[in-house]
């Protein structure tokens, strides 16, 4: 029904998140992965959404990348998988670790998540696993040019942080960077960054 959300970011906590679209504040439950790679309350935002409708409820989940999404909605395809389930197994693993951990037959990788024990490691592998290699490619959405900009900011800036440098030293050079080219990487960006700030 929702394909995504374009908005400012109000607030976001490690399961929630909460954007505000033209004055409308809107709930999101979100995965720690999500979660990690949303930008600071303020910043503009798009997340990719599914609307689970229950008896006594409707829920709104929130995805960083449509990929994402993409494998909550086959995990929810999973016989005793629910919603609460899938989020939780796409906060254990990134995409593409569940994506390998499904091809190559390792439901052990699926253990260590919170409430996924084996039987429900072996249901996912093997109700998915046809599933995943029919999956079409992302992308087929059209994104606003200025949010895969912010997107590719965001996610170098924070890479940067997990470095040890100050949040407002590394927006500067990366916003810098950014005027200069937005047809890069993350990893470009980042190394772009690290010689600005060191010549600073």
């Amino acid at each position: 029904m929702f394909a995504y959300f374009h908005g400012k970011l109000v607030s976001v906590l490690p399961e929630e998140a909460v954007v505000d679209v033209s004055g409308i504040a809107y709930q999101f439950l979100i995965s720690a992965t999500t979660s990690h790679r949303l930008p600071e309350p303020g910043c503009e935002v798009l997340l990719f959404s599914h609307l689970y409708v229950r008896e006594d409820a409707l829920q709104l989940f929130g995805f960083f990348g449509e990929d994402e999404r993409q494998l909550f909605r086959l995990l929810l395809l999973v016989s005793g998988v629910g919603p609460k389930l899938a989020l939780a197994v796409l906060s254990g693993l990134q995409v593409y670790e569940i994506h390998e951990a499904i091809l190559a037959n390792t439901p052990e990788r699926l253990y260590g998540i919170s409430g996924v024990g084996k039987k429900t490691a072996a249901r996912i592998i093997l109700e998915l696993r046809d599933k995943i290699l029919k999956l079409t490619p992302v992308g087929t959405l059209v994104v606003p040019a200025s949010l895969k900009t912010n997107r590719l900011r965001d996610d170098a800036v924070n890479a940067l942080v997990t470095l040890g440098f100050s949040r407002s030293a590394v927006q500067k050079a990366v916003v810098a960077i950014l005027e200069k080219d937005t047809v890069l990487t993350v990893e470009e960006v980042v190394k772009s960054a690290l010689v600005s700030i060191h010549n600073s």
